[in-house]
Parts: C-alpha cells; structure tokens; sequence
C-alpha cells in the first residue's frame, strides 16, 4: 500500500513539469458583439433580452462555423467600411472559404434578420 502511495504522489509531483504541445493549426476565435440592425425598431441598437451570438472561428482563408448560420449574410468591411465581400451562409455551412484577394483586416458582420453579429478579423496570406 506504501509503494501505490508514493508513485501517486511522485506523478502529482511531476504533472506540472509535463508539457503537452500541439503543433496543429488552431483556428482563432472571432469575438462578436451584437445590435439591432433595423431602423424600424425603436430601440438604441442593443437587444434587451439575451441573444445566442454565433461562436465563430478562422483558420487562414476559412472561416468555421461552430454554431449555425444558415440564411445569414456575411459581409466584410475595410476599414473606409467600404464592403469587399458579402455573401449568403448556405444552409448546413460549418467552413466557408474567403476569397484570396482579401487580406488584412476586415470588420466582419453577420446579419441575421434584425440582429447584426459584428467583430473584427485578421486574415493572414
């Protein structure tokens, strides 16, 4: 019983030491905030009940889609907010790949019917 006691505690005393490294590409979150987008609603562009923001990722040219998006636009602004690409997220999209003119940053929204979901993204050649 001694001997079990000791090898637990040298691996609780050696699991810090240990490192894990993943040397795969992680896709970066894209942080969203969110606003009413209608101007026939009378309210001050914030919602007043909680909204599901879409979880949203990029991984190069691809943007990944952890939550749904079906039927929403997506549309990129330059920073004149000038738009460089729209597009409608086709109904079961988790991946949709940008075209590779675009780089830099962009300001990225995804309309879905009153609601704006906006943030900024890097996207790197």
């Amino acid at each position: 019983m001694e001997r079990k006691r000791l090898l637990f505690l040298l691996m609780m005393v050696l699991l810090p030491l240990s490192n894990v490294c993943v040397n795969a590409e992680n896709p970066g979150n894209i942080n969203l905030e969110v606003r009413i987008d209608d101007p026939e609603v009378d309210q001050d562009g914030h919602p007043r009940s909680p909204i599901l923001v879409p979880h949203v990722g990029i991984n190069g040219y691809s943007l990944i889609f952890y939550t749904p998006c079906d039927g929403c636009v997506l549309r990129l602004s330059d920073e004149n907010d000038n738009v460089v690409y729209t597009t409608v997220i086709p109904v079961g999209t988790t991946t949709l790949v940008l075209p590779s003119y675009l780089s830099g940053e962009y300001k990225i929204e995804i309309i879905q019917g009153i609601y704006c979901f906006w943030g900024f993204v890097e996207i790197i050649n």
